[in-house]
């Protein structure tokens, strides 16, 4: 009898065990986080512009712990500092994005990343400039970098990402050669299930 009952207390302990480990094992594999920071164009559009806020939700989920899979929603403001105009406009960009994220397979707890997308963005031109500046529909190539912090239930990080701008029409006649990108720096804080 007191046989029986150490190997179901040793079966029980080596299941609980087991479960435990498969449970932290299993947790990081899908991550919810905001993003906020400060943005501004590059290049042309980046003289007709000033920095301002970005923000953004990312939901990304780590199939393996080299390769993850980002889709999120982003958004910015900045102001236009256009000496013909007296009073610029803003232009408020909203669009989304999915990445493609590579990692080393031997950090998770400190992750450093680098990741390749797609984004589709729409800038809103608010306020005078009309003509010079049209609201309009532009695809962009993300290009990110940076450094996620994992522990336990949570995440949080730093990241650095250039967007090329396939179009950016919106600034058609104001800028010389329509040239420039979107960079931003943003911190993360979010939760890991």
């Amino acid at each position: 009898m007191l046989r029986r009952s150490l190997q179901a207390s040793a079966l029980l302990v080596t299941v609980l065990c087991a479960g435990s480990a498969l449970a932290q094992k299993k947790q990081g594999d899908v991550n919810v986080f905001l993003r906020g920071g400060v943005g501004d164009y590059t290049g042309d559009l980046g003289e007709l512009s000033s920095t301002g806020p970005m923000w953004g939700l990312t939901l990304n989920v780590q199939p393996t712990t080299f390769l993850g899979l980002e889709v999120g929603y982003e958004g910015s403001h900045n102001k236009v500092s256009d000496t013909r105009l007296f009073d610029g406009p803003s232009l408020v960009r909203n669009g989304g994005s999915a990445l493609i994220k590579v990692s080393p397979p031997f950090l998770t707890a400190v992750r450093p990343f680098a990741g390749v997308g797609l984004g589709l963005s729409y800038v809103d031109v608010r306020g005078a400039g009309a003509g010079l500046y049209d609201s309009d529909l532009m695809e962009e190539v993300p290009l990110a970098v940076g450094l996620e912090f994992n522990t336990g239930g949570l995440t949080a990080g730093v990241r650095g990402t250039y967007r090329v701008l396939i179009d950016q029409d919106f600034a058609d006649v104001a800028s010389n050669d329509n040239g420039g990108g979107l960079m931003d720096a943003s911190l993360t804080l979010g939760a890991r299930f």
